[in-house]
C-alpha cells in the first residue's frame, strides 16, 4: 500500500481535509470519492479522517495513492525484454523495443504488449498505467505510472515543461528549411480505421524538427512534438514530403531498408509528481536506425 503524506502549513490552519486532497495533493474528485470508501484511505496523524474534518498546523495527512482495485493483466507469452531505465515506488521508465504495443488492441490481437510483458515478469497484479503511448513500431522511452493517482498527475503535465519528449527519426529526403515548425491540424482519414491526415477541421498539432545529418537520400532528424495527436510525427513528416523511412502507412514500406517506421523516443524530461525532482533520461538510437545514418 503506497501512501502520500502532507504536513499542514500555518496558512492552511483550519481548512478541511478535502482542500488538502484537491488543492495540495491534486487528487481528482473521483479519486477522493474512492478514498472515502477505502480502508485507511485518509488518515490524519494516524487516525481515520473524513474529507470534511478540519486540519491544523503541523497535522500530517496520509493518503493512499495505490490503486484500490488493481486490474488483472493478461501476461504476454514469452519473456520480452523490457530494459528498465528508472524505477521507484511511484513510476518506472522503460526502453520499449519495436514490435510491441502498450496495451492489447482489437486491430493487433496477437501482438505482444508492454502490459503483458510486465505481467509476465512481475505477476498479473502489477499496476500498469501508460503515460506516453508509443506505436508498435516505435522504440524508446515510455513512462509507466504505478497508480491511477500518479498517472493522473503526469497526464496533466503532458506537453509542458513538466513532461517533454524528444525523438530521433530517419526520413526520406531532406526537409527544407533544415530547421522548422510544422503547424498543421490532424484528424481521422475517413477512408481508414487507423490512418490520420492533415485536415483543416482537425485538432491542433505542432511539431518541431531539425536535420542532424544526411546520407544517401535520407536525413537523420530531431523531432519534438508540442502536442500529442495520434501518429503526429509520422503524419507531419509525410505532410512536408519527407515520410519516415519504412513507414508503410504514410510513406513506402521497404523491409530491405528498415522493417518499421524509423522513429525512436530518444529523450524524456519530467518533474517527479511526488518529490518534485527533475528527471532526464535518454535511450541510445537502436541498431536498425543506426545503420541508416
Amino acid at each position: 500500500m503506497e501512501v502520500i503524506t502532507y504536513t499542514v502549513t500555518p496558512e492552511e490552519d483550519g481548512v478541511c481535509v478535502r482542500h488538502i486532497l484537491k488543492a495540495k495533493l491534486h487528487f481528482s474528485t473521483h479519486a477522493v470519492a474512492r478514498l472515502t470508501r477505502a480502508e485507511n484511505g485518509i488518515r490524519v496523524n494516524g487516525i481515520h479522517a473524513r474529507t470534511v474534518d478540519p486540519v491544523h498546523t503541523g497535522d500530517v495527512v496520509a493518503v493512499r495513492s495505490d490503486d484500490l482495485r488493481p486490474p488483472k493483466l493478461l501476461p504476454s507469452p514469452g519473456n520480452w525484454p523490457l530494459p528498465i531505465v528508472y524505477e521507484d515506488e511511484h513510476l518506472l521508465i522503460l526502453n520499449k523495443p519495436a514490435g510491441m504495443t502498450a496495451h492489447a488492441s482489437n486491430f493487433l490481437p496477437d501482438t505482444p504488449t508492454v502490459a503483458g510483458a510486465l505481467a509476465y515478469q512481475r505477476g498479473p497484479d502489477f499496476i500498469f498505467h501508460v503515460v506516453n503511448r508509443l506505436d508498435k513500431g516505435t522504440t524508446g522511452l515510455m513512462a509507466v505510472a504505478k497508480s491511477g493517482y500518479i498517472h493522473d498527475r503526469l497526464r496533466r503535465t503532458l506537453h509542458t515543461d513538466g513532461f517533454s519528449r524528444e525523438y530521433r527519426a530517419v526520413c526520406v529526403g531532406c526537409p527544407e528549411p533544415p530547421t522548422g515548425i510544422i503547424d498543421a491540424p490532424i484528424g481521422r482519414d475517413e477512408t481508414s480505421a487507423v490512418r490520420r491526415m492533415v485536415r483543416s477541421d482537425g485538432q491542433r498539432a505542432v511539431s518541431h524538427y531539425e536535420v542532424l545529418s544526411q546520407r544517401d537520400g535520407l536525413s537523420f532528424v530531431k523531432l519534438r512534438p508540442e502536442t500529442g495527436r495520434t501518429h503526429q510525427l509520422r503524419v507531419h513528416m509525410a505532410h512536408i514530403g519527407c515520410p519516415l523511412a519504412g513507414d508503410w502507412l504514410y510513406g513506402t514500406e521497404d523491409p530491405d531498408l528498415i522493417s518499421r517506421p524509423a522513429l525512436h523516443a530518444y529523450a524524456l524530461a519530467l518533474t517527479h509528481p511526488v518529490t518534485g525532482t527533475h528527471l532526464y533520461f535518454t535511450a541510445p538510437t537502436p541498431a536498425d536506425m543506426e545503420k541508416l545514418i
